[in-house]
Order: structure tokens, then C-alpha cells, then sequence
């Protein structure tokens, strides 16, 4: 199974693609990071720019699921809203396409690859080269992000199954 996480942003949105097989082992498949500035200022032009490159994501590598980090609180008000813009049009992009969309918090996605709620961003990012077996490659944070996204969801599902629960089911507990 083919998976696309996204970490969303109103300047830089992380796309991170992975496969699962059935054995449970992860696959890289392709990360990028859409850079939502390049020729506009406008912000209602770069959330059309982010619909526009998830669109092309979807077309061009075919996820069968998606999941998307959640809005995390920010010192800015002004920021979070922009952020939480930028998850709305992603989330929309994602569910007009038709792909089951799965939601995690930063502490969840943390918690998942590192083992600790409050790991920091260098610790998130060794743990997705570790898995993915990316050593001495370079990511940028924010595609690095957008996999620990996609692993996150590898790990959630795969323990739902083994529980006979469904994700949401399992987030809740």
C-alpha cells in the first residue's frame, strides 16, 4: 500500500510518500517539499498553489491513503490560523480525491517514531532515515516531517489490525 503524508504549512508544505507491504516493512518511495512563495504573495494564491501540487502528488505516484498532521498551537494566532488555512485546503485536496485521510498530532507522531511526546525535530529526523534507510541522505525538515507523518499512520494501522479496531478507534484510547 501506497501512503502520502503531509505536513502542511502556509509557506512549505512537506509531501512524504512511503510503501507498506504486507509483511509491515516500509519502503521510501518519494518526499518533496512544495514551496508555496515561489512568484505570489498572495495567500489565497498559495493555498491554490498547495491544492494545485497535492493534485499533482496524487496524479503522479497514486496513494491509496493519506495523513496529515494536526494544528498545533502556535505563539502567533495569526500563524496558526494561516497553518490551519493550510491543512483545510490539503484536507479538502485529499478528500475530493477520494483517499482516506487519517489526522495526527505532533506529540502522537513523536511518540510513534522516537518514543518520547517531546522529542525535537533532529531526533524525528534520524528516526525517519533509520527506518527508511536513508543514511547520508540530506532531507529538508519539512519532507522529513511529511514521513514521520506517513510512518506514523504505517504503525497506527498496522496496530489497529492487530488490535481488530479501526485507527480512529485506537487514537482514541
Amino acid at each position: 500500500m501506497r501512503l502520502l503524508g503531509i505536513d502542511p504549512g502556509s509557506r512549505r508544505t512537506g509531501i512524504g510518500l512511503i510503501d507498506i507491504d504486507a509483511a509491515g516493512r516500509y519502503r521510501f518511495v518519494h518526499c518533496e517539499v512544495l514551496n508555496l512563495l515561489i512568484d505570489t504573495e498572495h495567500f489565497p494564491e498559495r493555498l491554490g498553489r498547495l491544492a494545485e501540487g497535492i493534485d499533482a502528488i496524487i496524479d503522479a505516484w497514486q496513494p491509496q491513503q493519506a495523513a496529515i498532521e494536526t494544528v498545533f498551537m502556535d505563539k502567533s494566532a495569526t500563524s496558526a490560523l494561516k497553518l490551519g488555512h493550510a491543512r483545510g485546503a490539503a484536507i479538502a485536496t485529499v478528500v475530493r480525491r477520494g483517499l482516506p485521510l487519517a489526522e495526527y498530532a505532533p506529540r502522537v507522531i513523536k511518540q510513534s517514531l522516537v518514543g518520547k511526546g517531546a522529542a525535537d525535530k533532529a531526533q524525528v529526523q534520524h528516526m525517519v532515515k533509520i527506518l527508511l534507510n536513508l543514511q547520508g541522505e540530506r532531507l529538508f525538515a519539512d519532507a522529513a516531517d511529511a514521513l514521520a507523518v506517513a510512518l506514523t499512520h504505517a504503525h497506527m494501522s498496522a496496530t489497529a489490525l492487530r488490535a481488530g479496531v479501526g485507527v480512529a478507534a485506537l487514537r482514541r484510547r
